[in-house]
């Protein structure tokens, strides 16, 4: 039987982080990207290690590192005290990321992420957590309307030649 265990993560962690950043914004959305250099220069600019590393520096984030049978297979982001232009909430977070493997997504660790996540939310007193999905990634659409989440508004982002319109989701605490 697979041993999974999901437990905070420190800065020791962020060569983890960095490389499953990488692997599962590849799988998810590299089919999305006609030049890879643009794939390429967004995984250096946003999942390097000394990016990673200080993001564990900001007292607003708390990442969480998920590993199956010892092996790091996921994480995930919670960035505390972040508005956003969507709602008004004056204590609200940010659910960033929560990225998983592929091959470990049967599993229900990003669901279990999910719930350690929305557990400290609560936990601090926010209001309201929010949250960006692209668009056309109806797998995550789909799983954070299962859990409660509701749309909010949506918005464009650009990675070098690519324009990608987002989602903007919220959810009660």
């Amino acid at each position: 039987m697979d041993k999974i265990e999901i437990r905070l993560a420190n800065k020791k962690d962020a060569k983890f982080i960095a490389l499953l950043g990488r692997i599962t914004f590849t799988e998810t959305f590299g089919h999305l990207f006609r030049d890879k250099q643009d794939l390429l220069n967004y995984h250096n600019s946003t999942f390097s290690v000394e990016k990673i590393e200080n993001s564990f520096t900001k007292p607003n984030n708390i990442f969480w590192i998920a590993f199956v049978n010892r092996l790091p297979v996921g994480y995930a982001k919670l960035k505390l005290n972040s508005k956003s232009d969507f709602m008004n909430s004056e204590h609200s977070c940010q659910l960033q990321k929560i990225y998983v493997l592929k091959d470990f997504l049967s599993m229900k660790i990003g669901f279990r992420l999910q719930n350690i996540l929305l557990k400290k939310a609560k936990d601090l007193q926010f209001e309201k957590i929010w949250l960006s999905v692209l668009n056309s990634n109806e797998h995550a659409i789909n799983f954070y309307k299962k859990n409660e989440f509701v749309e909010i508004g949506n918005h464009d982002f650009q990675i070098g030649k690519e324009h990608f319109e987002f989602i903007a989701m919220s959810k009660e605490l």
